[in-house]
């Protein structure tokens, strides 16, 4: 949705991104958080929170040795000093946010997967679940950035109703209440979804995947330029700053007259026995 060229360098071309320090941190303040519960309720302080990251991070460049290239030219590791005390400070700020003594997970970091009856599948790794004892299910998601202005709160949500659809299409429940936790700003956002909100999430979901099964065919792929171009590792191939694409790997067909590859908003024809599939951020 927000720039289906880039869509195409990463899905189809699978070009290489360089790792960013922010994302990376990200990652590893998630990985930080899931161990803690693995303590006892009464050791879950943030000191043992903190004590967590040296690990963690060596966990992460064991798994993904690419990383190492964030602080290849920092030879007296103060900028990885600095990054470590950055990670440090979202961990403590998340104890003023939640109280993780009087929370026992039943899931965290769940791969979850469903088939839709269009045949789409979608697929997402949820952060954590939260089940009351009544069965009240609370979907949980950390942001290490800060919250979006109020004018782009449901463009952040979206990514919760799609875990909420599929935790409704997989349990037959919907989900009491979704939440995003920012990190970076000190800021909890919640929303109670209901059956309306999630059948309108299915049916973006399957518009969202005609425009990609005909982009796909088609080969047409249109830049969407916007503020966060600036942050794009493939400046260099976008037409929009004079670069060219790679060749299109895929065989291609000509567009129909009418059709508009990315504008199209129809429902989705999924075609037997082929293969699809939407992920979750």
């Amino acid at each position: 949705m927000q720039c289906p060229l880039l869509y195409r360098f990463r899905v189809i071309d699978k070009l290489p991104q360089k790792p960013s320090e922010a994302a990376t941190r990200g990652t590893l303040v998630h990985a930080v958080l899931e161990r803690l519960f693995d303590n006892p309720a009464t050791e879950r302080t943030p000191g043992r929170a903190t004590a967590l990251i040296p690990a963690q991070w060596d966990r992460l460049l064991e798994s993904r040795p690419e990383l190492s290239e964030l602080f290849a030219e920092d030879p007296q590791g103060e900028r990885l000093s600095r990054w470590l005390s950055e990670a440090e400070r979202l961990v403590e700020r998340w104890f003023s946010l939640e109280d993780p003594t009087r929370l026992e997970p039943a899931e965290r970091e769940l791969f979850v997967e469903t088939e839709l009856d269009s045949g789409l599948r979608l697929r997402g790794v949820i952060d954590r679940i939260d089940v009351t004892p009544t069965g009240d299910v609370r979907i949980v998601d950390y942001k290490t950035g800060k919250a979006p202005r109020p004018e782009y709160a449901e463009g952040a949500l979206f990514q919760m109703k799609f875990y909420a659809l599929v935790i409704w299409r997989l349990k037959g429940v919907v989900p009491r209440r979704l939440q995003l936790v920012y990190l970076g700003s000190g800021d909890v956002m919640t929303y109670d979804p209901v059956v309306a909100d999630l059948e309108r999430v299915e049916r973006k979901l399957l518009a969202l995947w005609e425009a990609i099964s005909l982009a796909t065919e088609t080969g047409e792929w249109r830049p969407r330029p916007t503020k966060l171009c600036g942050w794009c590792d493939h400046q260099a191939l976008c037409p929009e700053f004079g670069g060219t694409p790679p060749v299109y790997p895929l065989s291609v067909r000509p567009a129909e007259p009418g059709q508009d590859a990315q504008g199209r908003m129809d429902p989705v024809r999924a075609e037997a026995g082929r293969p699809v599939a939407l992920e979750g951020p």
